[in-house]
């Protein structure tokens, strides 16, 4: 059987797609499936998030690989062999690059911040992702809850031509410190908000797939 390919898109910088990435990627790991993880984006912070990976832990416990946008074929063709999940990290544009990750995918998640700006940028991704006869789901993502805007972001967000995703990630630090460690927040030392998050986020995915 072969794996489920998750491509992760927005055409902004800045909305946390290594983020959602590399946490979904850990969740799945840690539920003893084979999970592997392909950075497209020239940025490359989902591969240097590897490596301190691999530095740390010896062994990762997540296949790397990383490509051009036209070698996104080839390589999710190799992954799909050899893992349950593929995930694959994009960069932040919509044009031709994009559309190769968005073929291979199974599902794509748009990660939105909390802001109308991200969530005008969505409607690129979505324009192709449709073009592609692709399903997409849209996660909110640095999410503060209890404020207005946040409440008002995830009422446009449910007007989109793509389902919202029940689980949100909030704003934070976790996030951005274990990212740096290369690790998931479901692998600190104390359970917490974050990790619970990140582990109705990797159920839900699951289910969509």
């Amino acid at each position: 059987m072969v794996g489920k390919v998750i491509a992760v898109a927005q055409q902004k910088g800045g909305s946390g797609k290594t983020t959602i990435a590399v946490n979904l990627a850990v969740a799945f790991a840690r539920q003893g499936r084979r999970v592997a993880v392909l950075d497209t984006d020239p940025q490359g912070s989902l591969g240097r998030w590897f490596m301190a990976r691999r530095d740390r832990l010896g062994d990762a416990g997540i296949e790397f690989s990383t490509s051009s946008a036209w070698g996104v074929s080839y390589e999710c063709e190799k992954l799909r062999r050899s893992a349950d999940y593929v995930i694959i990290d994009t960069p932040p544009k919509v044009d031709a690059d994009l559309r190769p990750a968005l073929r291979e995918a199974d599902l794509v998640l748009i990660p939105v911040a909390s802001s109308h700006v991200d969530l005008w940028a969505t409607e690129g991704v979505l324009d192709l992702a449709g073009r592609e006869g692709k399903r997409a789901t849209v996660v909110l993502n640095r999410a503060k809850a209890g404020t207005r805007l946040a409440e008002e972001v995830a009422a446009a967000a449910r007007e989109l031509s793509a389902a919202l995703a029940e689980a949100r990630l909030a704003y934070r630090v976790a996030y951005a410190s274990t990212l740096g460690e290369g690790l998931g927040v479901q692998e600190t030392a104390r359970r917490g908000p974050a990790s619970d998050e990140v582990e109705r986020l990797a159920a839900e995915v699951e289910a969509l797939l």
